[in-house]
């Protein structure tokens, strides 16, 4: 058994594809546990209303594949974001972040990726981050609740791309149910716009890096590129040397389908080309 594990963004699969068919195609790719996401869209913004019924059988679905759903990816706060200025919106960002606290739970996922979004569609100000904070401060309180990890994502907007930023939030909210969950990518578009290193960013979470996204990005775009683009910048080597050496030991490649016919030749190499990588520092570590 490794001493790492390696799970697979939900959206590199077809949306169509039924539960039963993503997770044993995760397996078959040689990924340890799916993440799930739940997004701004409508269909998945709907999985926080799933009965009893509808849980239990995804559940059954994960036993039966040998696949865990290992966590979920919480964006849809960008959409509608705890700091907001219309106190709706921020009513149902509380309301989101409850109903997937339950989530989790239910299904044994102990780990939501969190946005690191004051705001989004709205500018950002004294306020938004005001409010931002207010309700952090009830969204950990829930997770505290539920007994599931909340872990910053490092995005693409100046509010929260790096783990330094992240962690003044964290440091602040003093909860261990509040942590950092960063993306390699975002880490390095903001590494190549604003100076310094993926590996010195990372180290400034030392102690509450909870797991690392793997995904390709090039300066100036963040997402829909395929590990094997020549274009990529993202030095996985080094982010993953650098992560290991923190304690990091829960990995997901993040890419998307994108409605390309070699969507599943994209996901086996992404994940053998990062198992490679991971295994070379298990052994490193070994010796």
């Amino acid at each position: 058994m490794h001493s790492y594990a390696l799970g697979l963004y939900e959206k590199a699969m077809p949306a169509r594809l039924p539960w039963r068919d993503k997770l044993a195609f995760a397996a078959e790719a040689g990924y340890d546990y799916v993440e799930l996401s739940i997004d701004e869209t409508d269909e998945r913004l709907a999985r926080l209303g799933w009965g009893a019924a509808e849980t239990a059988a995804l559940a059954q679905a994960a036993r039966d594949s040998g696949v865990a759903l290992g966590s979920i990816c919480l964006s849809a706060h960008r959409k509608y974001p705890l700091g907001a200025t219309d106190p709706a919106v921020r009513a149902r960002a509380l309301d989101i972040m409850e109903k997937a606290l339950a989530l989790a739970a239910a299904l044994g996922i102990r780990t939501i990726q969190l946005a690191g979004y004051d705001v989004y569609y709205e500018p950002g100000s004294p306020e938004t981050r005001a409010l931002f904070l207010e309700n952090l401060r009830r969204a950990v309180d829930l997770a505290a609740r539920a007994g599931v990890l909340l872990g910053f994502e490092t995005m693409e907007t100046p509010f929260m791309n790096t783990v330094r930023k992240a962690m003044a939030y964290v440091d602040t909210i003093n909860s261990p149910y509040l942590g950092v969950y960063p993306d390699a990518g975002n880490l390095s578009n903001a590494a190549a716009s604003e100076g310094g290193s993926v590996a010195a960013d990372l180290a400034e979470g030392r102690g509450h890096l909870i797991g690392l996204h793997l995904k390709p990005t090039k300066p100036g775009k963040f997402r829909d590129l395929y590990f094997d683009d020549p274009e990529q910048h993202v030095d996985f080597p080094a982010v993953i040397r650098a992560a290991w050496d923190l304690g990091v030991r829960r990995y997901v490649t993040e890419l998307w389908h994108l409605d390309r016919p070699d969507w599943k030749e994209n996901i086996k190499y992404a994940g053998s080309a990062m198992r490679a990588l991971l295994d070379r520092e298990e052994k490193r570590h070994e010796g």
